[in-house]
């Protein structure tokens, strides 16, 4: 049986499986080559991002390069060169999805989905955070995925409440996405950004969060503890679900549902270590993987090597 008839044969839930383990594949590879990369991200959000790509988004085919272009400078009336990444989400269209992409420094596992769903080319991370590239280790609105800059983290779902409200007003069903870092809901510009969604009765928006319980400093709980989150977010007027980030049929059914009048917010608990349990030994701090030595980055590569031997199995 041929590789592209044993894809054709999968199931949803087997696609997307098979789609979250290819990116924490991919971006365990480049954690090797490079020495360094947000691999706790990738674990943590890799079915979250790969529902979303292959079951929830109605996104039209990318429109972009598949090897991106160079950053052409920023958007001005003087520059008529400029773009953001939006077009590897496809093209807007009033019945489409838009995606807001907020964790800019999980810009390694956007273009690792993105790879993986034929919108970009594998060959585009060989500019990763090279010079005048626009394939940023944090990803900004000219890089490929992304269409607004979030800057300090919380930004972005300002911008795409914004969004929404303006599609809202020009009668466009469709929806917008956005993917959101627990981290952020210690951000005050969250919650003033969901009083205003639900005050606006914004139920064209969903929210996606990777709740893995870590930041740069350590743990979220020891850093400024935010939980209860689901009752927070239910007293700002959203429509909240709370999830096993790493079960596909449950991130996806929430989206599924008939609108309500209040914004969806989707809890994903997730763990940092989820397929890589070698990196538990670096726990409280998860942040960023950089090999502290040669024995520990064979150690990571003979994981790396059982796990390509099962995924071909």
């Amino acid at each position: 049986m041929s590789n592209q008839t044993q894809v054709k044969m999968e199931s949803w839930q087997e696609t997307a499986q098979r789609t979250a383990q290819n990116i924490r594949l991919r971006v365990l590879d480049h954690v090797l080559k490079n020495n360094g990369g947000y691999m706790s991200q990738a674990c943590s959000s890799a079915e979250l991002l790969s529902v979303l790509y292959t079951r929830v988004m109605n996104l039209g085919p990318s429109i972009s390069p598949m090897i991106p272009p160079p950053f052409s400078g920023v958007p001005s009336k003087d520059n008529p060169n400029s773009f953001t990444g939006a077009g590897y989400n496809g093209a807007k269209a009033p019945h489409l999805d838009r995606f807001i992409f907020s964790p800019a420094h999980y810009a390694l596992v956007l273009y690792s989905i993105l790879i993986e769903t034929g919108r970009m080319s594998p060959e585009g991370l060989e500019q990763f955070n090279q010079d005048g590239s626009t394939v940023e280790m944090i990803g900004a609105e000219h890089s490929p995925g992304c269409e607004v800059t979030s800057g300090s983290l919380a930004q972005a779902l300002s911008q795409a409440a914004g969004i929404a409200l303006a599609r809202r007003l020009r009668g466009e069903t469709g929806w917008v996405w956005v993917l959101l870092s627990d981290g952020e809901l210690q951000e005050g510009q969250t919650w003033e950004t969901l009083a205003t969604l639900s005050a606006y009765r914004l139920d064209n928006v969903g929210i996606y969060v990777d709740v893995n319980g870590q930041q740069c400093d350590g743990t979220m709980q020891e850093v400024m503890n935010m939980e209860p989150l689901a009752s927070k977010l239910e007293a700002f007027g959203a429509r909240v679900f709370e999830v096993d980030g790493h079960d596909v049929e449950a991130l996806a059914a929430p989206a599924a549902l008939a609108p309500d009048g209040r914004p969806l917010v989707v809890l994903a608990r997730t763990d940092a270590c989820r397929g890589l349990d070698v990196m538990r030994a670096r726990a409280p701090k998860f942040h960023y993987l950089r090999f502290t030595s040669e024995e520990e980055r064979q150690s990571y590569q003979k994981v790396y090597q059982q796990m390509c031997a099962n995924t071909e199995e």
